[in-house]
């Protein structure tokens, strides 16, 4: 008999622990399941509206539960949450997992950046062109607005015919080249995305650098082209090649003679034959004087060291003073030779014929140095000493 109870007794203790055990079990799949079911910090949810009042906006989030927009986020969509009508859906992000009272707390205004973030991932890689307007420049770039946020367009992404044709990049001179484009619209790709700096960068070139470079690999130094001009600044004039390619004809390479101003010579679609003379970087150097008949060709065998001519004072310089003794060739007379630029201007008058003597020739160089009036052989400076004041050219 007391074999019996003692069976009775452990048995029913054995499936009491058994029903604890299972209760136990089943508790902890249910708090799982329910930490399954949570929506994550920050991720993007979406459901109708349940009720909107004075101060919070519900959403049925299945299996989430309800969600609520309020306090804050309330306010900073105050707008929005006005035209809003239960059975609206609604796309949110999470903002906290479960509040003190249960809800999935939600943000509006969060939710619609991050939209914007990846709308613009998107646009990156499908290479969409916004035509946006410019708000403002500094002296990097420009800055533009796409969806409410700000972003940049650097200078050395725009096209040619945009980008701020500036002598020795002075960056005030650029900035003035740019604020021209404010309040204009343009049409530009966006090449990078930043969400965590708030930053997009565009871009108005074309997308497809090897693109770029196959069209330039058509071109070899020494073609001559037809070319049509599309910009003509203080250093020189540019040439469109073809379409989306542009050459540059610096100063110097304008004409023989000396140019103080390419626009009195060119004018914008005037149709110029050029020599492509450097293809470096990507770009086109180009050179009208190139295709004309060189004038210091004239003299390589008539002209010397110690020979008297004549010429015309046409400009100074910081080293002195220009002489052309031919249209296309000049020399220089350095004010070194007259023991000052005060005394040199004195002495040589622009516009007016003087003798000088030659103390350096090199045509080849289009170089040549002079002094004043007729001076002998052994009393002119050493050619080392006239090198060094001639440079490569009189300009």
């Amino acid at each position: 008999m007391a074999v019996y109870t003692i069976q009775k007794v452990v048995h029913a203790t054995f499936c009491v622990a058994i029903f604890i055990f299972m209760e136990e079990t089943k508790t902890t799949v249910e708090k799982e399941e329910v930490v399954k079911v949570r929506p994550a910090l920050e991720e993007l949810v979406e459901g109708p509206v349940i009720a909107v009042d004075k101060a919070a906006i519900y959403i049925d989030l299945p299996p989430y539960g309800t969600g609520i927009i309020y306090g804050r986020e309330y306010i900073a969509v105050r707008d929005l949450i006005k035209k809003t009508n239960v059975g609206d859906i609604i796309k949110a992000k999470v903002v906290d997992i479960e509040n003190e009272d249960g809800y999935v707390e939600l943000s509006l205004k969060e939710a619609k950046q991050a939209l914007i973030w990846s709308e613009a991932e998107l646009a990156i890689k499908d290479k969409t062109v916004f035509d946006l307007l410019i708000k403002d420049a500094n002296k990097g770039g420009l800055i533009i607005d796409w969806q409410g946020v700000s972003g940049f367009l650097p200078a050395s992404q725009l096209k040619p015919d945009h980008y701020p044709r500036v002598e020795d990049s002075d960056k005030d001179k650029i900035l003035k080249e740019l604020k021209k484009l404010v309040g204009t619209k343009i049409a530009v790709t966006m090449i990078s995305a930043n969400p965590k700096d708030g930053k997009l960068i565009f871009s108005e070139k074309d997308g497809n650098p090897e693109e770029r470079q196959e069209v330039i690999s058509k071109y070899s130094v020494g073609d001559e082209l037809s070319c049509e001009v599309t910009g003509i600044v203080d250093f020189g004039v540019f040439l469109k090649i073809e379409d989306g390619l542009e050459g540059l004809v610096h100063i110097s390479e304008l004409d023989w003679g000396l140019v103080e101003d390419p626009r009195t010579m060119f004018k914008l679609k005037e149709k110029v034959q050029a020599k492509i003379i450097d293809i470096k970087d990507g770009k086109i150097s180009l050179s009208i004087k190139a295709l004309k008949d060189n004038p210091w060709k004239a003299f390589e065998s008539t002209l010397k060291k110690g020979d008297v001519i004549k010429g015309v004072v046409i400009k100074y310089n910081k080293h002195g003073a220009l002489v052309s003794i031919r249209e296309g060739v000049a020399g220089l007379v350095h004010n070194s030779t007259f023991g000052g630029e005060e005394k040199l201007k004195e002495a040589l008058q622009l516009g007016k014929n003087y003798p000088f003597t030659v103390t350096l020739f090199e045509p080849k160089e289009q170089r040549m140095t002079l002094v004043f009036g007729e001076q002998k052989l052994e009393d002119l400076p050493k050619e080392e000493d006239m090198s060094a004041h001639a440079g490569k050219k009189a300009e």
